[in-house]
């Protein structure tokens, strides 16, 4: 309604298309619009071929099993922080440019050139990408068992298949229909990213979430109706880049099924081998140099270019945060446990329903999908119009209900698979012996889905950690939280305040999952003390 001039509370009461004429007569819409479906197609379309390729090639090796134990920890990572640290990383003046000068490069100054916030988004492709490779290669994990990939392999590999080969014309046809969701919800982020946006993406003209964004939260009041006119435009974006990348799934069907009969069985073994070590190892190692630049930043004193580390170390940067820590740091932690453990009870009480009648739910999974399907400043701004029209003040209440919207999903879609494949016949053994089904609940299942609960917490408190625009909007600038505040920051320049800041909020999901892994392991400790023999 704002959109087309109805908004009460501004005194609009006209229906009009006075905002569409000055969001499309605005400077550089069509760039910012342009910007937004590049950005949504190519990212993700680099992120699956990367993680496409590394399980073809690296199926049951050392370094399939080494990477395996980096996807979560690098899932953790926020994209706040994540975007900080590859903008150190790769800075004209950033770690990268220090390691190599001036040896490799010769230079004794940092070179004018523009790379972070380039005016092609170049970028910010490479932060989506740092952060989109091991959520991709998560939910492909998930799902892989219920595909029995080895014997797939085996029945290739007896007619003369090399194992990549044998992978990609047997296990990726499964596999694709099966994370095809999860890829069009990365599609959608990717799109209309906003914080990474602020960090990594062109500002003359910004991405188009970018440009809703300033003006929702311009003075002048009359450009919120402008802000809900380009945040339709932004969901049109969106609903575009799904189209194309569908358009695109219906034109490789043909040519596919052509490759996959074509009968040759080594060609391009090495090609393929070598491209699926090297995309994830490059992927894993640029993730964990840009917070190795977080710490560096975080605690450099005097730092000259182009020196490859800083000539002093100090704590007066991570002092100076202390003083003005203590509200953000409260407010994240109470909405990211409270929305957690709210979401754990929802999704839980799903999943006993769907294993007690037997359930498998498959369309309503893009119902579950619907808000990381849809770009953020497409709905939230109506979530903010409703929550103003009901009389609902800022506050961290109305912030945890926001993100509930999103840590729904992403905890549904860590604990299902676990769920699901729990031996029923524990409960009938429990059942048989007398036990209700709240007493079996409890006493059974819970003890043996301790471990992947524990590890779905850790995963909804990391994307509550992460959340910028739902608490930026729902909260009005009145719930400040680590990331809010960290992505204030951006526009300061202060690399060692945003350092101790970004690593900050990479630490506490790093905390979450650090628990996660400790606890289970505690109370195995604490039932089976070892006992020592003479």
């Amino acid at each position: 309604m704002p959109a087309f001039g109805v908004h009460p509370g501004l005194g609009a009461t006209t229906f009009t298309l006075a905002p569409w004429q000055a969001l499309l007569a605005w400077p550089g819409i069509a760039q910012s619009a342009l910007l937004s479906l590049s950005t949504g197609l190519i990212a993700p379309l680099i992120a699956l071929t990367v993680v496409i390729l590394f399980l073809a090639a690296n199926q049951g090796t050392r370094l399939d099993r080494a990477l395996h134990r980096l996807v979560s920890p690098l899932l953790a990572i926020p994209h706040a922080a994540v975007a900080f640290g590859l903008a150190f990383l790769i800075a004209p003046s950033g770690l990268l440019a220090r390691i190599i000068s001036p040896g490799v490069t010769g230079w004794e100054r940092p070179p004018d050139w523009l790379i972070v916030n380039d005016p092609w988004g170049v970028a910010l492709i490479a932060g989506l990408v740092l952060k989109e490779v091991p959520f991709l290669l998560l939910m492909s994990l998930a799902v892989l068992p219920q595909l029995s990939p080895e014997r797939r392999i085996e029945l290739a590999r007896s007619l003369g298949y090399t194992p990549s080969l044998a992978w990609l014309k047997t296990v990726l046809p499964a596999l694709y229909p099966l994370i095809r969701l999860p890829i069009y919800a990365v599609i959608a982020y990717s799109s209309s990213v906003v914080d990474m946006a602020l960090i990594l993406g062109p500002t003359r003209p910004p991405t188009l979430s970018v440009a809703v964004l300033s003006w929702f939260n311009d003075p002048d009041f009359s450009r919120r109706l402008m802000a809900s006119a380009g945040a339709l435009l932004q969901l049109g974006v969106t609903l575009s880049a799904l189209i194309l990348w569908w358009l695109g799934e219906q034109l490789v069907k043909p040519f596919g099924k052509r490759w996959l009969l074509n009968g040759q069985r080594t060609q391009g073994r090495r090609v393929w081998a070598a491209a699926g070590r090297v995309g994830l190892t490059l992927t894993t190692v640029t993730a964990l140099l840009a917070m190795v630049g977080l710490g560096l930043f975080s605690l450099a004193g005097y730092w000259h270019f182009p020196d490859a580390l800083p000539a002093s170390f100090t704590l007066e940067h991570w002092q100076r945060a202390f003083s003005s820590l203590t509200l953000p740091l409260t407010n994240t932690l109470v909405i990211g446990v409270a929305a957690t453990l709210i979401a754990l009870v929802l999704v839980v009480a799903c999943l006993e329903n769907e294993v007690q009648r037997q359930l498998h739910p498959k369309h309503a999974l893009w119902l579950l999908y619907l808000p990381l399907l849809v770009p953020q400043v497409a709905f939230l701004f109506g979530v903010v119009v409703a929550a103003e029209s009901l009389g609902l003040r800022p506050q961290r209440s109305l912030v945890i209900a926001a993100h509930l919207l999103f840590v729904v999903p992403y905890l549904y879609l860590s604990l299902a698979e676990a769920y699901r494949r729990l031996d029923p016949h524990w409960m009938q053994v429990a059942h048989s012996l007398g036990a209700s089904k709240w007493r079996a609940f409890w006493r059974v299942r819970v003890p043996l889905l301790l471990a992947p609960l524990l590890t779905a917490c850790a995963v909804g408190l990391s994307v509550s950690i992460s959340q910028y625009l739902p608490t930026l909007l729902l909260g009005a600038g009145r719930v400040p939280t680590v990331t809010t505040e960290a992505v204030a920051l951006a526009s300061g320049g202060n690399r060692r305040l945003i350092g101790v800041w970004a690593l900050l909020q990479a630490l506490l999901p790093f905390i979450g999952f650090a628990l996660a892994l400790l606890i289970p392991r505690l109370l195995r400790a604490k039932r089976n003390p070892r006992r020592g023999v003479s």
